[in-house]
């Protein structure tokens, strides 16, 4: 019994850790638009830069712009765009 218990406890844990994971990033597309009308990542980064965020780190991803950035108070944000506007639709 208490076998069983250890294991579903286990269980449990790895769910909820995958659950946090996921619930971490957007999970759906930024945009339903084709690729050829997304704007060039270096585009999309220029965009965050006139808003005063520094780029670290950028990828298209699941029809998302994913910037890794540290905006104007010097705090580390993860930000997704909308790759057809440059638009922030989420953030971690």
């Amino acid at each position: 019994m208490m076998r069983k218990l250890v294991i579903l406890a286990a269980a449990a844990a790895i769910l909820g850790a995958s659950g946090a994971a996921y619930a971490g990033s957007l999970g759906r597309p930024c945009t339903n638009a084709p690729q050829n009308q997304w704007l060039s990542t270096q585009q999309l980064q220029s965009k965050l830069e006139g808003q005063g965020y520094q780029v670290r780190k950028a990828k298209l991803a699941k029809a998302c712009g994913e910037f890794y950035t540290i905006d104007k108070n010097g705090n580390q944000v993860e930000l997704f765009l909308d790759p057809t506007s440059g638009q922030i639709v989420g953030q971690n």
